[in-house]
């Protein structure tokens, strides 16, 4: 029987437009959540499922930007990465646009300390993409 072991919150922002965070690092990915799932009573394999949204906003200048997320298993960008995408901001949308996104990972080694981590990054192509809110990375650990 499946067994719910832990769910977690990051709320970074909770509001449209209630945050203003430069994307400002080019080659560096910035953190926008972080969670700790407690596992530590898992009898079997453990399972997670991660869920978040971020809004951005384009440059003064719109041109072509890209928005990459990603999700690693720890907390660092070295660290195993359980999902990744990239989507291109609307140039004809001047507004905040969200990005959603769920991701899994299953088969999960239990960690000595009981607690699993897991880091959301967001990173843009193009200095001036402005974080704006709402941002919120969720979490759920499942075992047997």
């Amino acid at each position: 029987m499946t067994r719910l072991l832990d769910a977690r919150t990051s709320q970074n922002a909770s509001i449209a437009n209630s945050i203003s965070i430069p994307i400002t690092i080019l080659s560096q990915p910035g953190l926008f959540g972080q969670i700790g799932l407690n596992v530590s009573g898992a009898t079997g394999p453990i399972r997670t499922q991660l869920s978040g949204t971020v809004a951005c906003q384009l440059p003064l200048l719109p041109t072509a930007t890209t928005i990459t997320i990603t999700i690693v298993r720890g907390t660092a960008l070295t660290d195993t990465v359980i999902y990744s995408s990239s989507e291109s901001l609307n140039i004809n949308l001047l507004g905040p646009q969200l990005f959603t996104f769920t991701a899994s990972d299953f088969n999960i080694p239990a960690p000595a300390s009981g607690l699993l981590v897991y880091t959301a990054f967001i990173g843009s192509n193009l200095l001036g993409t402005v974080r704006v809110g709402p941002e919120s990375f969720n979490g759920i650990a499942y075992s047997d």
